[in-house]
């Protein structure tokens, strides 16, 4: 049983999602969009920090899974992402949990079956697979996704570590 704390980090939204993971269910537990303030972007960096700390304060996940950053419309956009993902990361590792990372097509894949799916199909998959009675936040969505996303990757190495043989390209 571990709890995961799935992160999509954003500069003016971040979006985080907590699920519980027993064996090979996963259970809803929280999510929410921590929503930044339009200040410098120090202090906005600061208030992710302080806000991801309080969250882990609050849940004690085991784990945080984090979604990379890809090149968004601009590079000053993807460095201000990347420096909103940083400071959530930060606030992990000061917690001492391990943080994974993933890149938004594999979550994408992991949850939807489709590495190019729509902000819309995320969020319907999300509310299907957690059986939540609304569907979530557009972040909160993405960030439950990311969580989903890591659970599935470590179910699939456990499932590895346990095979002893492999007959004709598949696990015995």
């Amino acid at each position: 049983m571990a709890l995961v704390l799935g992160i999509d980090p954003g500069s003016l939204k971040t979006g985080f999602g907590i699920i519980n993971c027993v064996g090979s269910k996963y259970e809803y537990v929280a999510s929410g969009v921590i929503r930044i303030p339009e200040v410098s972007l120090p202090e906005r960096l600061k208030v992710i920090f302080d806000s991801v700390t309080e969250i882990i304060e609050e849940y004690c996940p085991q784990e945080v899974a984090v979604e990379q950053v890809f090149m968004a419309k601009s590079a000053g956009s993807a460095l201000k992402l990347g420096q909103a993902r940083g400071a959530a990361v930060v606030a992990a590792v000061n917690q001492d949990l391990p943080v994974f990372e993933y890149e938004a097509r594999k979550v994408k894949q992991s949850v939807v079956g489709n590495g190019g799916a729509e902000k819309h199909q995320m969020q319907h998959m999300v509310k299907t697979l957690l059986k939540l009675p609304a569907t979530p936040q557009e972040d909160a969505a993405d960030a439950l996704g990311v969580a989903l996303c890591h659970a599935n990757s470590q179910q699939h190495l456990l499932k590895v570590a346990k095979a002893r043989t492999f007959r004709r390209g598949r696990m015995v």
